[in-house]
């Protein structure tokens, strides 16, 4: 193989274990796998969401990423709770909640890609009662929705959701699919891929 075929064959291969990694591949969910997240959550009851709602959005499943928008309001002060310190805000409080939450859904090629804190009440808003105050809005993108049940599985032995119900007072979040946004690190990364293969296409040609 020439050396600008070893190149371009690296570069692939980068780009395919990348792709392999971020994208989801396993299909919809299984009715198998549906009964069992079911049954952990009917185990857990965390959630305030009913049942029949986490059912649907599993059964629904399309087998590709999607996003889960996010909106939150905090509590002026946070309950109190084991695990947090005395006079710590709401948000140092749901911090515990979301940096272990986070630092194991990048595992799972899952990451927040929009988040901000909101500068004023609803400029649009009707038949919403109770919908006038956020503080912020997170857009989480999940690789699939296999992810997110089994990182809610991981997470639960932790009980570091303790930590987002003592300090979030109401929080709204429901998912989105499809979506797309032109910042898909796919995208990008075959861009830089590309432009890195001709760079060093480029040298070598020079040197001869």
């Amino acid at each position: 193989m020439t050396p600008t075929g070893c190149i371009w064959l690296v570069l692939a291969v980068l780009y395919a274990a990348f792709f392999g990694w971020y994208t989801s591949l396993g299909g919809p969910l299984t009715d198998e796998e549906i009964a069992r997240y079911m049954a952990f959550l009917e185990e857990s009851g965390d959630s305030e969401v009913p049942l029949e709602t986490w059912r649907h959005f599993m059964e629904t499943d399309t087998g590709d990423d999607f996003v889960m928008w996010n909106i939150a309001l905090l509590r002026d002060t946070p309950e109190p709770i084991d695990g947090a310190e005395p006079g710590e805000t709401s948000m140092q409080v749901v911090a515990r909640y979301f940096e272990p939450f986070f630092e194991r859904a990048l595992l799972r090629a899952s990451h927040p890609i929009s988040n901000g804190e909101a500068t004023s009440p609803p400029v649009d808003l009707w038949g919403v009662d109770g919908a006038e105050t956020w503080d912020f809005g997170t857009a989480v993108r999940y690789r699939s929705r296999r992810d997110l049940m089994e990182q809610s599985v991981d997470i639960s032995p932790s009980g570091i959701h303790r930590f987002k119900v003592a300090a979030v007072e109401k929080t709204i979040a429901f998912p989105l699919d499809p979506w797309f946004h032109v910042g898909d690190p796919r995208i990008l990364l075959a861009m830089v891929l590309v432009i890195v293969g001709l760079v060093l296409q480029l040298r070598l040609a020079a040197r001869r």
